[in-house]
């Protein structure tokens, strides 16, 4: 696993063994942020990133190289917290960064009562909590933590819909790559 561009390319990645930690593939982040950049190298430069469910925290990362001006990681694993902190470090990253070692939804309503709105969220709940697809998205919703610019990405297992609406957030794109997809939301 590695860094696909930005400030940080081709740095590895490093992953736990045994867990149940399954990384977004480097394929499946080219293809996230070619459709978040269209063809715009800078469109990320300066915005604030939420990365949920985060794991090795390669997606939050990889915005953090293309420009990001911030990065809030929510990962419930102690491990896979620390993972994301010892990447960040291997990186030589000392700021633009927060890691809260809290469920997704948790960490939203810290977020929400520090005033922090992200410009792009990014979830991938295990696949064996799909309950959890609907319950975060619903808060995302709910909560004051995004703007009316403010894209929010899913991604879950081909054969699984998320689903297409949770309050103000719709779904207008759905894009399948081998076993996986992304779902892009938008604020109505």
């Amino acid at each position: 696993m590695r860094i696909i561009s930005g400030q940080y390319r081709s740095r590895p990645l490093h992953s736990l063994r045994g867990m149940e930690i399954r990384p977004t593939s480097d394929q499946l982040r080219e293809t996230l942020f070619n459709v978040l950049c269209a063809g715009n190298p800078y469109v990320l430069a300066g915005t604030t990133w939420f990365d949920l469910y985060a794991g090795t925290g390669a997606v939050g990362i990889e915005a953090l190289s293309r420009g990001a001006r911030m990065v809030h990681f929510a990962e419930l694993s102690k491990e896979a917290a620390d993972l994301i902190a010892a990447n960040l470090k291997s990186l030589g990253v000392a700021s633009g960064y927060q890691i809260a070692k809290a469920e997704a939804t948790k960490a939203l309503r810290q977020w929400e009562s520090a005033m922090i709105v992200a410009d792009y969220v990014f979830l991938d709940p295990p696949y064996r909590l799909r309950d959890d697809y609907p319950i975060t998205l619903t808060t995302l919703a709910t909560l004051n933590v995004l703007r009316q610019s403010s894209l929010v990405v899913a991604e879950h297992e081909k054969k699984f819909d998320p689903g297409a609406e949770f309050g103000r957030l719709q779904r207008y794109r759905k894009l399948e790559q081998g076993d996986t997809a992304l779902s892009f939301y938008r604020c109505s």
